[in-house]
């Protein structure tokens, strides 16, 4: 067990300011209990909090630590863009390198528009595809997260799931009604949706490989089914990749799909977040110049932002970027199978009926008789499965120095620097945790 006491403290110190004690939801523990760890300080695969305690990180910031905490090529570039000022208000030439490499790495992208969040990225891609069409209607599928905006939180992943919310207060009826939800992996639903309102649609976006309702991988040709029924009813296909994008490949999902999996598609706009940044907040929005000159000022659609392509950021993001090589991908991808087979084997060895699912290097676990018999492929059959063994599950892990993402409805994310020492710690926390999800109850 590690002491709680400064954590507990220091969130009821957060409560006294913040809402909820966080500013973000899904850190408050909601779903699965307890008081939340602050963190102090990380390196490689680990954090540490306020008490001192030590754990072996599955979360890596939700994904932006690729290389681990604190890379050192990362941080010297960060210190250095510091030392020349922390923001100018006008263009520099690290905003051009970083949308140079993002080019390299994904050449579907013949333009950047560099953003500060993944919710950014996503709205401007929205009202790009709105601008671009002249049609008012967004199709997304329940279960993928974009981010806040507003016209995209209905039957949303992520935060919203883990907290059972339909959508948010907030969101008028007449935003809501300009968004299509359709269930994910079902291309006769979207067939059925063009058929009825494709006149109207300005955009499919989807999550490239969802991981904002745990791990539920499209379908074969699922993808690309969506850029053939798109491009007959002169709509667009936005592949949110801020999850995937630059983490399960050099090229993210589409580079991993087309390149591996034999997929022959291209969506008409990309989103990037997370890895993109290295940790710093740096998100973009890329595609063909045709469309992405139609963002001011060459075009009519506006986009600005005081911070989009702040110069200490996008050094971060540069440096992870450069630094991620075929070695870093190798790693990951090795450790990725490592745990989740280990988790697998753990589960099963106490009964615990489940699924380890995976999108390339991301994973999670779905339990449940109907998740280990024929895999989750829906929002709906996530919703259906044996969440409650999840919290238990969380906090042997958590007791054994294990930091898994507090809710199952997350990806787990490792990364280049978790070593055999920390994987090995992670392996010697799953037969206690097992146990402990088998002894739950609803």
């Amino acid at each position: 067990m590690h002491d709680d006491a400064a954590n507990h403290l220091a969130f009821e110190r957060a409560q006294g300011v913040l809402p909820g004690g966080v500013n973000s939801p899904v850190r408050a523990y909601r779903s699965v209990g307890g008081d939340p760890r602050f963190i102090a300080s990380a390196s490689g695969p680990y954090i540490r909090d306020v008490a001192g305690n030590e754990y072996v990180d599955l979360v890596c910031s939700w994904g932006p630590a690729l290389l681990g905490h604190a890379h050192p090529a990362v941080v010297a570039a960060v210190q250095e863009a510091a030392a020349r000022g922390l923001s100018f208000g006008a263009p520099t030439l690290g905003e051009v390198e970083l949308a140079e490499e993002i080019r390299r790495r994904v050449p579907a992208a013949e333009r950047v528009r560099l953003v500060s969040t993944g919710t950014e990225a996503t709205m401007t891609a929205v009202r790009l595809a709105r601008g671009v069409t002249g049609r008012p209607l967004i199709v997304k599928f329940a279960g993928c997260y974009h981010g806040h905006v507003d016209s995209l939180l209905a039957e949303a992943g992520s935060g919203v799931a883990t907290q059972a919310l339909p959508g948010s207060a907030g969101v008028t009826e007449a935003t809501a009604a300009e968004t299509l939800v359709l269930p994910y992996n079902d291309l006769a639903a979207v067939e059925e949706a063009f058929a009825e309102r494709g006149s109207q649609i300005a955009a499919v976006i989807t999550e490239a490989a969802p991981a904002n309702m745990g791990i539920v991988p499209p379908a074969p040709g699922f993808n690309e089914g969506l850029r053939r029924i798109t491009a007959a009813h002169g709509a667009l296909l936005i592949l949110d990749e801020v999850l995937t994008g630059f983490r399960v490949s050099a090229s993210g999902w589409w580079g991993y799909e087309t390149s591996t999996l034999g997929a022959t598609y291209t969506p008409d706009l990309f989103t990037f977040g997370k890895v993109v940044g290295g940790g710093m907040p740096v998100a973009a929005i890329g595609g063909p110049a045709v469309l992405l000159d139609q963002l001011a000022p060459l075009g009519p659609v506006y986009q600005a932002g005081t911070l989009s392509g702040n110069p200490v950021a996008v050094a971060a993001g540069l440096a992870t970027l450069q630094a991620a090589d075929a070695s870093v991908y190798s790693r990951v991808d090795t450790v990725s199978t490592i745990i989740g087979s280990a988790v697998s084997q753990a589960l099963s060895a106490e009964g615990v009926a489940h699924r380890v699912q995976y999108s390339g290097n991301l994973f999670s676990v779905m339990f449940g008789e109907v998740a280990e018999a024929a895999g989750v492929h829906s929002y709906a059959q996530v919703q259906a499965s044996d969440t409650f063994r999840y919290p238990p599950f969380f906090h042997a892990m958590l007791d054994a120095g294990v930091s898994l993402p507090p809710s199952v409805y997350e990806a787990w994310f490792v990364s280049a620097a978790h070593d055999d020492t920390a994987v090995s710690k992670i392996l010697e926390a799953l037969p206690a945790a097992a146990k402990a999800a088998a002894a739950a109850t609803r």
